[in-house]
This record gives C-alpha cells, structure tokens and sequence, in this order.
C-alpha cells in the first residue's frame, strides 16, 4: 500500500498534524478578543494537514539520485545533534538567563559552531537582532519576554 517515500512521510505528518489540532483545539478562549489565541495554531495545524495530503497523493517515484541527497553522512549528522543540543540548552536556560542573553549567545555561538569566521560581525548581529527582538515584543506588542537575570 505504502510504496513511496511520500506516502509514508505524508503519513507521519498527517498524525503530527492530527495530535498538533487536537492540542490547539484545546487552548483556552478569551471572551474580550477579536483574534483568539489559537487561530494561528489551528491555522498552521491544518496548513500542515492540506500539505500532508497533497504529499500523498503525489504520484512522482523518486529516483536514485534523489535516495542518495537522502542519505546523511556521520559528519553531517554529527552536526544536526550538536545543533538540537544548542536548541535544547536554549530552551533549558531562557527563563533563567533571560530572551536577551539567551538568544545572543545561542545566535554567536551556533554561527561560530557552523563555521562563520568574521566574529566582530557575528556579535553585533546577535546583539542587534536580540535587543530589536527584544524590544519590538516587550515596547511595540506589549508580550513580555523572559527578562531572566536583567532587570529591565
């Protein structure tokens, strides 16, 4: 039944896409707002859903070529672990250190990791993406980020 790669994938993200509606069908509503809180999930949810389907009733076969850019190298896999463990440590220390320090140093360290070489120009922009970041969340939307260590 499932003889292509596709339908297989497309499988997968149908369920992904199925548990993902499911959670955000249950975010809680508030009454005073014109645009709730999870019409951006839904929306992305069945987004996810309608490109699952299109994957699997794609009728193209893949061909070697394709099976080999599938293939991942010791190296290359190497490096999408080391980046999932910068993710991870992230995601681990924002609420502690706080949004600027956190994504400062995860921008400056992750582009050192993968190779960037010009160090003056990678910390200014981790600085300046995560103070414009920063401010355009907490100043000009009013959603507060984890201000962690830094009293502002």
């Amino acid at each position: 039944m499932l003889t292509r790669i596709n339908q297989k994938m497309a499988l997968i993200l149908a369920v992904i896409a199925g548990v993902y509606l499911i959670l955000s069908y249950n975010l809680p509503k508030y009454p005073n707002a014109i645009i709730d809180a999870d019409v951006v999930p839904k929306g992305l949810g069945f987004l996810l859903l309608f490109f699952a389907i299109l994957l699997f009733l794609d009728k193209k076969e893949e061909t070697e070529a394709e099976k080999q850019k599938r293939s991942l190298s010791k190296s290359n896999l190497f490096v999408l672990l080391a980046v999932l463990a910068f993710i991870l440590v992230y995601i681990s220390l924002l609420e502690v250190l706080g949004f600027l320090i956190m994504t400062t140093l995860f921008i400056f360290s992750c582009s050192l990791f993968l190779g960037y070489k010009k160090h003056l120009a990678n910390g200014i922009v981790s600085v300046v993406f995560s103070l414009a970041i920063y401010g355009l969340f907490n100043y000009l939307l009013r959603i507060n980020l984890p201000a962690g260590i830094i009293p502002f």
